[in-house]
Formats: C-alpha cells, structure tokens, sequence
C-alpha cells in the first residue's frame, strides 16, 4: 500500500510541480506529516525530491529529473478506456489504478498536451444511471469481473426471476464470462455455456445483480481459450434487442383512449412497444383502440397501465382485470361520495 503511494506521490510531484503538502495530503488521502515521512522516504531512495518555501514554493523535483515510473502496466492501461466512466471503474475495483494510469499519463505529456487534457475532464462527464434511481454495485461484481479479465470459467447460481407474482428459480450454469456490460445503471454478464451447444451457439446474459453465488468452474478447467473474433459491443447490439423480447412472457389486452395510445411509449419497454402498436385495432366509434401488449409480468404490467389511470382499461387476462377492478373499488371507497375529506 505505501509503495503505491510513494509512486503516486513521485508522479504528483512530477506532473504538478509546487504541490504543498496539505495539497498533496488530499490527494492521496492521507495527513501532512505523512506526507513528510513519504517525501523523507523518496529521498532516501534517490529520488531528488525538494520542498520550497514562499509564495512559489511547494514540492519538486531536482531540474531536468523525471521519474521512470511512467511506463503503464497492462491493467492500468486497459482502465483508461474505462476512464469516463467513474461509476464503472468504481464497482470493477479499478478507481485506484485509472488513478496511477491517469497520473502516469500526464506525466509523461508536454505541458500545452497536459493542459489540454485536464481541460477535457472539467468539461465533459458521462452519468450512466438512469434518473430516480440509487445504483448498487452487485456483490460478486469484483469478482466476476477478475473472471472476466483473466478469461476463467466459473459456475454461477442465478436467481431467475418467476412469472408473475410467483417466487424466483434459482439455475447452476458453468459459463466463460467474455464480458461485462453496463446499461441504464444495471450490470450485465456476456456468457458462453460451457461446450458452446444450444440455441444461439450457447451465449447467455445474465444480470449481475442476480447472480447468487460464484465458485471456479468444476473439473480443474477454469481458464478457457477466448475465441479471438468475439466483439463484445457488437455482439450486444445484435442480441440485446432479443435479450429485451425474451423478457417479454405476458401478453395483455388493452383498451387505450387516444391520450393512453399516445402515453403507451412513455410508460412500457421500449421492446413492447412496437409489438403493440403493430398490433393496434382501428379505433372504434369511440374513439378507442384496442392492442396485445407484452409484458415482463402481470405485476411488471399492472404497475406501467396504472400509470395510464382510466385511460387505459385491461380486458384480459381476468386475473389481471380483477386486480385493476380491485383498485378501482378502493379508490372509490377512498374518494367517492360519502368518503370522509381529512
């Protein structure tokens, strides 16, 4: 730990030359009097580290000295494509090296380079989650993803969520993990089945929030030879679409008011929609246009058409109606004439 702050230190001083020693305290989060044993210490390995006093002052290094401290190790240089994305770096575990690999960066750039770098940080920040919601970092996250780096085959337990209101199944696969994806704030994993058989060549997503329990695959063969033409970002385009449909085990039939037609995008999935929309009536007398609407549930389903009050009205299936009917009842028991005001 303290040989990486000592390097961390080195390269402070290197790329912001003048750095104080309650500035460099709060960098690397620690007190000030650490920060003289660290810069006693870097002297005493040979580094001409020097501390100025005055209005000019502050740590450097001897004239014309540069670290050798710069060359990136593999992992630190893989965070940098990561690196507009602080939320992801930190659920992976990787803030700490896109920090050295950043700083090792900077200090091997001209000055007019540096400052146009650090420019791009002030002016550009990317905030994957959706809004209105907390994101949690799943769990076995760090951990799947060293699986993933180090292309080790694991067996997962995966909560597999049930249909409707019934409790979720729990599966055991033996997947290679090929990649991680981050999408609205949830993390997902990109598998292959172990032997590479069934439908679809045997790839699998699973979210990562659902993943239960983690353990080496069985057998002793853990690692697995990555098959070298796999594109992550282009293999979840091309499945993520069906990876959306596949969630999509209801189907409900709905009357829409023209409003509620026109509210329906805004309140269902997106891969719902068209199948729905495609699946329109023309409107009737009154206006109203009658559709087959997927859905991940019943619940998943009473929760988006409540939002569309009384413009929307279920007419199958009953189990559902009955729901919307016992909502209606109890709404009108709360409001309705009699009801007591507060």
């Amino acid at each position: 730990m303290r040989a990486a702050r000592l390097i961390r230190m080195a390269l402070l001083i290197q790329s912001s030359p003048g750095l104080t020693a309650a500035a460099l305290a709060r960098e690397l989060d620690v007190s000030e009097r650490t920060v003289i044993r660290d810069t006693q210490a870097l002297q005493e390995a040979g580094v001409p580290v020097r501390s100025e006093r005055g209005r000019t002052g502050g740590y450097h290094l001897a004239p014309g000295y540069r670290t050798r401290l710069t060359t990136l190790h593999p992992t630190e240089a893989e965070t940098l494509f990561l690196s507009g994305l602080p939320t992801a770096l930190r659920d992976l575990g990787l803030s700490d090296a896109a920090d050295t690999a950043r700083l090792k960066l900077t200090a091997t750039l001209l000055p007019s380079v540096r400052a146009a770098a650090e420019a791009s940080v002030r002016r550009f920040h990317l905030d994957a989650p959706a809004w209105f919601r907390e994101p949690a970092t799943p769990e076995l996250l760090p951990e799947l993803a060293r699986a993933v780096w180090s292309d080790r085959a694991v067996e997962l337990a995966y909560a597999r969520p049930g249909r409707d209101r019934s409790p979720p199944s729990s599966v055991s696969r033996v997947v290679e993990p090929y990649g991680l994806v981050l999408k609205a704030g949830t993390w997902y994993v990109v598998a292959r089945l172990r032997g590479g058989d069934g439908p679809g060549g045997g790839w699998r997503t699973y979210r990562v929030d659902r993943v239960t329990a983690l353990s080496p695959a069985p057998g002793g063969r853990e690692t697995f030879v990555r098959d070298a033409d796999f594109d992550l970002a282009a293999h979840w385009e091309a499945r993520s679409y069906d990876f959306a449909r596949s969630l999509l085990r209801t189907t409900v039939t709905v009357r829409l008011t023209a409003w509620g037609l026109g509210r329906l995008p805004a309140v269902v999935d997106g891969a719902a929609v068209g199948d729905a929309l495609a699946s329109a009536s023309a409107p009737d007398a009154a206006g109203l246009v009658t559709l087959d609407l997927p859905a991940e549930s019943e619940d998943v389903a009473y929760d988006q058409l409540a939002r569309l009050g009384a413009d929307a009205e279920v007419l199958a299936p009953a189990s559902l109606r009955a729901r919307f009917r016992a909502r209606a009842a109890a709404l009108t028991a709360l409001y309705g004439p009699g009801a007591e005001g507060c």
